[in-house]
């Protein structure tokens, strides 16, 4: 899937380009299905460009079947049925990817739904637990709560003994969110956060928007983390509100961290967040399901707020009928 240029859903073209090429510690993927982020909608129009070295087609995450290794990798087989966490190029039939950054296909779900799980899993554990140190007893406020990471993160929360509040915009995304796990469901259409949320750990894709209210929001000793700037990406700090909560804000991304530490990611979630799906513990939450082709459409999707959870496009044989 390529651009003709920055701009509107229509630029996505599914054309043929050259075939990647297997190098040292690499593995190619076919790939069976990849997922929607709101990243991609920002490298559609321009705004956030892929890291060095990496692929410029869209998609940071798919699903697949290992159809080629390279040098140095023993870890994998062809044929061997995983997911991968990439900085670019999964909107395509296949994929090369450092192989420290591929899981296995989680049990009990399927090939396509395991293409909506590495950036959102690896975004989630990477922050609130490597970098935030939830745990059990904590109170996690969840800005996005319907989104992809929202769905999951409430999950991962109430998974290790975490209260849960969130942020949504309509009644349907709250009770989803209610669903996964939630306990304090606020409407941010209707309701401040900061007057009815007292939190350890803030989970915020908004940026600029709400930094204010999220400082209000935190308790003594309290985190913010922020992973988004879908509200903006300058505001003000009220910094003596901050230093008598003694508070801390990180602000992270994950596609442009070094291989290593994305392979540091991928291990801990593979080791920790793995069995809590096979288990049921935790389950992918999939909207819709459409062919490559219609990647317009997904992305337009995506853009009009309806979405609950991830939208995942097939490629291939795996591709039938959209499901909605």
């Amino acid at each position: 899937m390529t651009m003709s240029a920055p701009g509107g859903p229509e630029v996505l073209q599914w054309t043929e380009v050259s075939t990647p090429t297997v190098g040292d510690g690499q593995v190619r993927i076919d790939v069976a299905a990849t997922a929607v982020n709101r990243a991609d909608l920002l490298q559609r129009q321009g705004f956030y460009p892929p890291p060095p070295g990496a692929s410029d087609i869209i998609g940071l995450e798919c699903s697949g079947t290992v159809s080629e290794i390279g040098p140095g990798v023993d870890q994998w087989r062809i044929g061997d049925e995983v997911c991968a966490l990439l900085a670019g190029g999964g909107y395509a039939e296949q994929v090369v990817v450092d192989a420290r950054h591929v899981l296995p296909k989680p049990a009990g779900i399927s090939l396509v739904s395991a293409a909506s799980l590495p950036e959102t899993a690896c975004t989630v554990w990477s922050n609130l637990l490597m970098r935030a140190g939830l745990h059990a007893g904590q109170h996690v406020l969840i800005h996005g709560g319907s989104s992809g990471i929202g769905t999951h993160a409430i999950q991962i929360c109430r998974a290790l003994g975490a209260t849960v509040a969130v942020t949504a915009g309509s009644t349907e995304k709250l009770d989803a969110c209610a669903e996964l796990g939630a306990e304090i469901l606020v409407n941010y259409r209707t309701e401040d956060f900061a007057e009815l949320v007292r939190a350890d750990l803030i989970l915020d894709i908004m940026g600029a928007k709400y930094l204010a209210q999220n400082i209000r929001a935190l308790q003594p000793d309290g985190q913010l983390v922020i992973i988004g700037m879908q509200g903006g990406i300058s505001a003000e700090l009220p910094i003596a509100e901050l230093l008598g909560k003694r508070g801390t804000v990180h602000a992270t991304n994950l596609r442009g961290r070094p291989a290593d530490n994305k392979a540091a990611i991928v291990a801990a979630v593979r080791e920790h967040v793995w069995p809590l799906i096979a288990d049921g513990t935790v389950r992918p939450v999939v909207y819709a399901e459409l062919p490559i082709t219609e990647a317009p459409e997904a992305h337009r999707m995506l853009d009009s707020g309806s979405v609950i959870g991830k939208v995942v496009l097939v490629v291939g044989a795996e591709a039938g009928e959209p499901v909605r």
